[in-house]
């Protein structure tokens, strides 16, 4: 069943327009939106899948990637279809690109999403797979469910929101992690069919006036967005706009979609990009989809000792007291944290909601 949508309005000329990202669409009678899922149907707009997921998995937290947010716990993982970029290398096209409504077959409603996270003890939950921004309705809805239920939300997105938007799809949620793609508009226009600023306007915004816990995620494709001067400049964009304390994750690209022709992201180029990122000032920068202890691990910002070692999902070490403070010099982390007890692990559970 199609949900009342928010975020549009009528325009003169007898179409609406959907404001919810910066995109703008503007629909005549039953079109849809670059999203697919957002549709006029009469004189308004509704989403189309609302209550209607691709899926729910259990993951752990490192898996989103965030390495500050409850490290080593659990989180209940869900998406739904479409998209509002067209990214041509999408690790998850077949989700985010599907218009295909009949593969969403896990109907559930914001509370028994939140009831079945709390039952399996999770910590918190995640919209993820596709983008949260393009159901936003539901995506909210149920981020409060979760609130009224003790757990935490996060965002897994690439900010692509309006500023009109941002403020009320943001407010019940606790750490996002955005997928910052590269740092030159050509490369959003060539290959994700968007645009760099307002990525930049919704980072600067989320870190300064919101309680959000921010992480960054850079996706590296050879010859496309990891030359030594792209990824300085970006780097020193982070540490001079947002502060040096925000984790920022280099993972490794694979052929997919329709960029099958580039190879694989050599173990190397993440490693250098960390190098360059530690050089623009960055104090936690990890590198993600390999086996790299050393690009895994969070170190203190006073001493330097390591606080928590990973191996890809794997925490083999945990350092950091309960309030989050190094235990050797009593510096705090960057981060929200609480006990810790035994790590999640890597596994990944896939859910029937409606098989407990």
């Amino acid at each position: 069943m199609n949900h009342p949508a928010r975020y549009w309005h009528a325009l003169e000329d007898g179409r609406i327009q959907c404001d919810l990202c910066p995109r703008y669409c503007k629909l005549h009678a039953d079109q849809r939106g670059a999203c697919f899922v957002r549709m006029r149907e009469g004189d308004a707009m509704v989403l189309t899948t609302y209550g209607r997921s691709s899926g729910f998995c259990i993951d752990p937290i490192e898996k989103k990637p965030l390495n500050h947010f409850y490290p080593g716990s659990s989180v209940f993982s869900f998406g739904t279809a479409g998209c509002n970029l067209a990214c041509k290398f999408c690790q998850n096209w077949d989700i985010s690109k599907s218009r295909d409504m009949d593969r969403l077959m896990d109907a559930a409603s914001p509370q028994e999403i939140a009831s079945t996270a709390a039952r399996w003890g999770c910590r918190s939950v995640a919209f993820t797979y596709n983008d949260p921004v393009i159901f936003a309705e539901y995506a909210i809805d149920t981020a409060l469910a979760c609130h009224a239920a003790g757990l935490q939300t996060v965002a897994v997105t690439a900010g692509y929101i309006t500023e009109s938007a941002r403020a009320e799809f943001y407010a019940p949620i606790d750490a996002a992690n955005v997928d910052l793609k590269g740092f030159t508009d050509d490369f959003y226009v060539q290959l994700c069919g968007a645009h760099l600023q307002p990525v930049l306007d919704t980072l600067v915004w989320l870190v300064h006036e919101t309680d959000v816990w921010v992480e960054i995620t850079t996706l590296l494709i050879p010859g496309k967005n990891d030359s030594d001067a792209e990824l300085a400049a970006m780097s020193s964009w982070i540490a001079r706009e947002l502060g040096t304390a925000v984790p920022l994750h280099f993972t490794a690209f694979h052929p997919d979609f329709k960029l099958t022709d580039i190879a694989a992201t050599p173990a190397d180029t993440l490693r250098r990009a960390r190098r360059i990122a530690q050089q623009a000032g960055l104090q936690h920068v990890y590198t993600g989809n390999v086996h790299d202890r050393e690009g895994g691990t969070t170190c203190c910002t006073g001493c330097g000792a390591p606080l928590i070692v990973r191996d890809w999902y794997e925490i083999l070490d945990y350092r950091l007291t309960p309030d989050g403070k190094c235990p050797t010099c009593g510096t705090a982390l960057a981060g929200r944290f609480g006990a810790f007890t035994a790590p999640f692990g890597s596994r990944r559970i896939p859910v029937d909601i409606h098989r407990q």
